[in-house]
């Protein structure tokens, strides 16, 4: 069957797996407020988004976060920069889509703002070992949303940008993808509406 669509291309951080940095502060911390400490000053810090822009190793990040730290939170930073990969869930309706469609003929991607060691946490994604390619920010030192990042996945897996749909959780990443003359769809958590979205597309 002739499809309008050929490739799917998801996001990871909570599309195909969770991404909460105040849950994981919390899970390296024993109060509220050093959780709160430390996701500022790693996860909701701007040093988060230089880290996925492949513009600062993890050494620096980690030094820049611990500047903004009390001494005794350093042990903690330590643990959780190490270790917040295993507390990443999948979304467990999302994977199964994404196996479904590959399992229909469908090419499934992952397009992700993320550092340069993502599979730490989308290897644990049930859908990781069906796709079709990967591209990660902090490998290309492009970010979403610029269009350039779209463009080059489509380049480098021969893909047409009209028949593939991006699908992120972030509405500025979806207009990148839009500019690069991709489909787009918001996700905010429902896997049925994201399928039927698919369906209608073809």
């Amino acid at each position: 069957m002739d499809r309008k669509l050929r490739a799917i291309v998801f996001d990871m951080g909570n599309v195909l797996m969770t991404f909460d940095g105040a849950h994981f502060a919390s899970r390296f911390t024993d109060t509220p407020e050093d959780a709160a400490l430390l996701n500022g000053a790693l996860f909701a810090a701007p040093i988060w988004a230089l880290l996925d822009s492949g513009t600062v190793s993890h050494e620096t990040a980690r030094r820049v976060a611990a500047a903004h730290l009390p001494k005794r939170l350093h042990p903690n930073l330590d643990e959780c920069f190490r270790r917040w990969p295993e507390l990443s869930e999948p979304l467990q309706d999302v994977n199964d889509l994404a196996i479904r469609l590959k399992g229909e003929g469908y090419k499934i991607y992952v397009l992700s703002n993320a550092n340069v060691n993502i599979m730490e946490q989308l290897g644990h994604a049930p859908a990781a070992s069906h796709l079709d390619g990967v591209v990660v920010s902090g490998i290309e030192r492009i970010m979403k949303p610029d269009p350039a990042i779209f463009r080059l996945l489509c380049e480098r897996y021969e893909l047409a940008p009209e028949a593939c749909l991006f699908v992120d959780d972030n509405a500025d990443n979806c207009e990148g993808a839009r500019v690069a003359g991709m489909h787009a769809y918001h996700f905010t958590g429902d896997a049925a509406e994201l399928e039927a979205t698919i369906r209608a597309l073809g």
